[in-house]
């Protein structure tokens, strides 16, 4: 519907409250330093504000919990499993559903399969998890977003495009083979959110069949993408949300969904293809490592929660106040003075930390350092999209990312304005120190996704 006011209210009410415990900033300084300022080891119960993830954050609906009850938990040919097999077939045309516990579940099985050593995967941009799950069977995880996808503040509305020229490059010079698979994230994740237009997809979709190759997305986020199509893209205004994304889901041979996003529950996921005899062999590795293919690692309620989750998601009053409660922060960040990913995304607000904190080489993660300013100053846990999760090192030298950014990940339906005007707040008192915050150091780190375990220290 359209919105008559200004004020766009949250379309729930509270049924169920958690109570959040309060911190001293003595106290939190002391929690940092035995974290190691790194964010993940922060303990859940000395955090004011979570917006470390929007993964498996959401607040259920009351609807999703009763659904819960009919849970099926049969080890084979579960009740459960077939309702929601009939929901995600019903959304994507896929023909094989594949239930894994979450979206990596499904990255690792699909790149175990078609990835190894001279396979090359492009994308728009690989998430961490993706670029992991690739690059650990040999494969070469290739990002090809627009330009504009790599600056902060161009102006274009659907920022997590495809390079639609440098993929053809890639797929003419390819050896036959060499590319198994191309990867579109909806919305781009590590680029700030942005959506990828219908248009983009269907000239990706195009350029696929022409070289032979299949296009899969990374859908975790596609409803969130259907709307920002819905609202900025020509032709689609009066379109349902539920359709664009229909629409999306077609045009691709396949995807990997961590149904923690936007499918509204605190865990699962899903694999889709059409392709029979990869299906199958997903299937092979799946009860190696998940489960029976009717069940996929999860129980009979999580089954239920995620296709009831799948329903709620695409109701457009609940889209109207998702993609506006992420742009009321970014207005409130904007007027401070925060450079911010521009237009802001659906799911998150990306602050420039380089840009912000000018004096601190990237080198010495000024994305951490921010992260580390918002738990100190108000208890706030944000996250690092930088160096410290996409950057590496060679010959013990540290080679940057080409960006760092702080990402304040809203979950969904769990926090009201007044959370998000406290963020604000401690954000202002940030501002005006910035120029005192300290860079780090790596004091210890793994050789893949260093970023979940890295440990630092403050530089003198």
């Amino acid at each position: 519907m359209s919105w008559p006011f200004r004020t766009i209210i949250e379309p729930f009410k509270i049924k169920v409250v958690e109570p959040i415990r309060f911190t001293t900033r003595e106290e939190r300084q002391v929690i940092l330093r035995e974290a190691r300022y790194n964010m993940f080891n922060i303990r859940a119960q000395d955090v004011l504000i979570d917006l470390l993830t929007d993964s498996g954050t959401a607040a259920m609906s009351s609807e999703q919990w009763a659904v819960m009850m009919r849970g099926d938990n049969a080890y084979a040919g579960s009740t459960s499993f077939y309702r929601f097999e009939a929901v995600v077939k019903e959304l994507t045309g896929y023909q094989h559903i594949i239930p894994t516990h979450q979206g990596r579940a499904a990255e690792k099985i699909l790149f175990s399969l078609v990835g190894g050593q001279g396979k090359c995967i492009p994308s728009n941009t690989h998430f961490d998890t993706t670029r992991a799950n690739v690059e650990f069977t040999g494969a070469e995880a290739v990002d090809l977003v627009i330009p504009e996808g790599k600056q902060s503040q161009a102006a274009h509305p659907f920022k997590g495009n495809m390079d639609l020229h440098k993929l053809e490059r890639l797929l003419a010079a390819a050896k036959p083979g060499q590319v198994p698979l191309c990867m579109v994230t909806v919305t781009n994740n590590s680029g700030g959110g942005q959506p990828v237009s219908m248009h983009n997809l269907r000239e990706t979709r195009k350029l696929c069949q022409q070289y032979g190759v299949p296009l899969f997305l990374d859908a975790c986020r596609f409803a969130e993408n259907a709307f920002f199509i819905k609202r900025r893209e020509p032709g689609y205004q009066e379109k349902a949300t539920i359709d664009i994304a229909k629409e999306m889901f077609r045009l691709s041979d396949g995807c990997t969904m961590s149904a923690k996003k936007d499918g509204l529950v605190n865990i699962g996921g899903f694999l889709g293809m059409n392709d029979s005899g990869l299906a199958q062999q997903a299937r092979n590795l799946l009860i190696l490592t998940e489960g029976f293919p009717t069940y996929g690692g999860l129980a009979g309620r999580d089954l239920e929660a995620i296709a009831q989750g799948l329903h709620e998601v695409l109701d457009e009053d609940y889209l109207t106040y998702r993609l506006r409660s992420v742009e009321y922060l970014a207005e409130r960040l904007r007027q401070i003075g925060y450079p911010l990913i521009e237009p802001p995304g659906g799911h998150a607000v990306y602050i420039d930390a380089r840009m912000l904190l000018p004096h601190i080489p990237a080198t010495q993660f000024p994305g951490q350092s921010l992260c580390s300013a918002f738990f100190e100053y108000g208890g706030i846990r944000t996250v690092e999209v930088g160096n410290a999760m996409f950057g590496r090192t060679e010959n013990g030298k540290e080679i940057p990312a080409d960006m760092d950014l702080v990402r304040l990940a809203i979950p969904r339906r769990a926090y009201t304005q007044s959370h998000i005007d406290y963020v604000v707040e401690v954000a202002e008192e940030i501002y005006k120190n910035r120029h005192a915050l300290r860079g780090f150091r790596v004091v210890k780190q793994a050789p893949i996704l260093r970023h979940f375990t890295i440990e630092l220290e403050p530089c003198d």
